[in-house]
């Protein structure tokens, strides 16, 4: 039997070395935004006012909004029936009440997840007199419907997420995730999803290599340097250009930034993040599956 030409199997070895990974960039200022003075809020999909049949969900994410809202202020009691909710707070204090008779305080690090399976109502509330509370707002698809409502808390301080992507939330029922209100590991999630967390010291870089069944992932840079308009870039508005980061050597992002990662069957599936700029950059990354 022949053996292949020295340009045939180099054509090979690159093919077989070649990303699985194509990232759709998610700029900041092209995400659905609202002031209400008490909340402004930067949307990743269409939710409330802001409709854009392009971004109604990628697989199972359907919301994912950046919240800031100011003291004394929040979300009365509201319905939610048929989603997974999740918080992942950034800075201050989220009160989270429940008519699963649920209240908390949520700080920095914790993790607030309300699966409303057939029904579930709550509020959320910034009880603190002098700070904003900053929280990412996270919606997921079932996959299962008809399921009771239940609710989890988790919290990850920031010295376990320093230079390493963290499991903060997993897919229900697999190995690690445990179905319990208030313990450690991932909070469980009843959808193919599992995010990640991690915050990135400045001139470090980590990687996470998906999982063999992922098709899709997501990656978004928290905006920790504080609120900005849609119109104003980060190095307008923060004297240290804010936090910036460069994904697979190839793409920059500061904060609010973020990509759609579709992923092929074949290829390197390897996701490399770099932190470029002066300060920590704190990020969350989803896998999923269709």
């Amino acid at each position: 039997m022949p053996f292949p030409s020295p340009s045939a199997a180099a054509a090979a070895v690159a093919q077989a070395t070649a990303s699985a990974l194509k990232l759709t960039p998610r700029r900041s200022p092209a995400r659905g935004h609202a002031n209400h003075g008490w909340l402004r809020s930067y949307h990743t999909f269409s939710f409330a006012s802001y409709q854009d049949h392009k971004f109604d969900h990628f697989g199972p994410l359907r919301v994912i909004n950046e919240d800031s809202v100011t003291p004394g202020e929040g979300f009365g009691t509201h319905s939610h029936r048929e989603f997974e909710i999740f918080s992942y707070v950034i800075s201050g204090e989220l009160e989270h009440k429940d008519s699963l008779g649920g209240l908390e305080i949520l700080k920095r690090g914790d993790i607030q997840m309300t699966s409303t399976g057939t029904g579930i109502s709550h509020s959320e509330y910034n009880r603190n007199t002098k700070e904003n509370v900053h929280f990412l707002q996270i919606w997921a698809l079932p996959n299962k419907s008809g399921l009771s409502p239940k609710y989890y808390a988790r919290h990850f301080s920031d010295e376990e997420k320093r230079d390493k992507f963290v499991k903060v939330v997993g897919t229900a029922n697999t190995e690690g995730v445990h179905n319990k209100r208030n313990t450690t590991g991932p909070a469980p999630v009843h959808s193919k999803l599992n995010m990640y967390a991690a915050i990135l010291s400045p001139g470090a870089t980590i990687s996470h290599t998906f999982a063999s069944t992922a098709t899709k992932g997501y990656f978004h840079l928290a905006m920790t340097s504080g609120y900005r308009g849609p119109t104003i870039p980060a190095s307008e508005k923060f004297e240290d250009g804010g936090a910036r980061v460069r994904v697979q050597d190839a793409l920059a992002l500061e904060e609010g930034d973020a990509t759609f990662i579709d992923i092929a069957k074949a290829g390197d599936r390897e996701f490399k993040v770099q932190n470029t700029g002066t300060k920590d950059a704190e990020f969350v990354l989803f896998e999923m599956e269709d």
